[in-house]
């Protein structure tokens, strides 16, 4: 059963950072596309951030120079390093693993900025 696990959220002042986990399991392969997305209320959930196994990132504009994804050294893990953070931010986060066929989403976590 595959499954994905975040961590990191919370409450922080605006310019404050958080860093954001996710670590997938029941996937016995390297998956090479990974990401974060954001919901915030009565919005659609949108794109934060992807990397691929080899390195290649994609950011949304509005964070830019702000947040860094990495994966890390253990198989299926990423993480999003958010600093400079605004009350725009605020929203759940949700890690996605993405294969060929299907995308599989963690349960999210909620990042809430304080102005």
């Amino acid at each position: 059963q595959v499954q994905l696990v975040e961590s990191g959220g919370g409450l922080v002042q605006a310019g404050g950072s958080l860093r954001l986990s996710c670590a997938a399991s029941g996937i016995r392969f390297n998956i090479d596309l990974m990401g974060w997305y954001r919901q915030a209320p009565g919005k659609q959930r949108e794109l934060v951030a992807t990397q691929t196994v080899g390195g290649s990132t994609n950011y949304t504009d509005s964070v830019k120079g702000r947040f860094t994804i990495s994966r890390g050294s253990a198989r299926n893990t990423v993480y999003l390093q958010m600093n400079s953070l605004k009350p725009e931010d605020t929203a759940v986060y949700y890690c996605a693993a993405h294969l060929r066929v299907t995308t599989f989403w963690g349960q999210g976590t909620q990042v809430t900025v304080s102005s």
